[in-house]
């Protein structure tokens, strides 16, 4: 499957993505870097992190291994893109996952570390990137973008195959986050979107993957394109539009890009 064209787009933005090593974060640099921006990244295994700027050239790219549940990863992450280029345009926060492994689940079964490590992976450590964005927006002046991670899963649950409380809370409360500083911030032309894909076939996805009832489910829950698991260059086009100048009266807004998720039944 070919990308679009977005060459035109982001010509000298500079733009922060949290999580950009791999999957989502990885596909969304690549299309940011085709369409003119600069970029750093961060993620927590520094193999990756070479990987990807040797990938993405390290005139383009520049990037800070550590968990971005550490409060002072995006202000170093940040630090550096102003200390090179001198200003930050915007900010993607990709980093998150299941908590299922540490205990997330049904919240009769839920343990309270699988609680306290998906709130912190996918809520927490976007707090604390989206705060330094805003302290570096305020700094400079002229506004910014913001683009947060969500999920389907934050309004259009699944309770059969996907019944992840932690997450889904996690996920539901980034859009109250968003919209909530989208509106205290539009006055200094900060803008705040949340983008919300459904299953995407990402190294968080494997379980989903490997269980045919779960694929079978799929092909009804996300019928577009055949009906198949999303990949992370679905999103792409997305991303570069909502954080870029043609998306500059959008704030606050929850983009689905779900492949029907959230208007299907998910029945054959």
């Amino acid at each position: 499957m070919s990308s679009p064209d977005l060459s035109p787009s982001l010509p000298g933005k500079v733009i922060a993505v949290i999580g950009g090593t791999t999957g989502l974060g990885l596909s969304a640099a690549r299309a940011l870097v085709a369409a003119g921006a600069k970029v750093g990244l961060c993620g927590r295994s520094l193999e990756s992190l070479d990987a990807a700027l040797d990938e993405l050239g390290h005139d383009q790219a520049l990037g800070l291994c550590g968990d971005a549940a550490d409060s002072e990863l995006a202000p170093a992450l940040i630090g550096d893109l102003v200390a090179r280029h001198g200003r930050l345009d915007g900010l993607y926060h990709v980093a998150g996952g299941s908590g299922r492994s540490r205990g997330d689940g049904p919240l009769h079964e839920m343990t309270d570390e699988g609680w306290a490590h998906t709130i912190d992976l996918n809520l927490t450590s976007l707090v604390w990137s989206n705060r330094a964005a805003v302290r570096q927006f305020l700094e400079q002046g002229g506004g910014g973008a913001i683009l947060n991670m969500g999920s389907v899963l934050g309004f259009s649950p699944s309770p059969r195959h996907f019944a992840s409380h932690a997450y889904a809370a996690a996920k539901s409360a980034v859009i109250g986050f968003s919209k909530s500083i989208a509106a205290y911030y539009a006055r200094d032309n900060i803008r705040v979107n949340v983008i919300a894909p459904a299953l995407v076939e990402t190294p968080m996805s494997g379980r989903a993957r490997n269980d045919e009832a779960i694929l079978e489910f799929i092909r009804a829950k996300q019928p577009l394109d055949g009906g198949r698991i999303g990949l992370p260059s679905d999103l792409d086009a997305a991303v570069v539009f909502l954080l870029g100048p043609g998306a500059a009266c959008v704030t606050g807004q929850v983009l689905a890009v779900d492949g029907g998720w959230s208007v299907s039944e998910g029945l054959a």
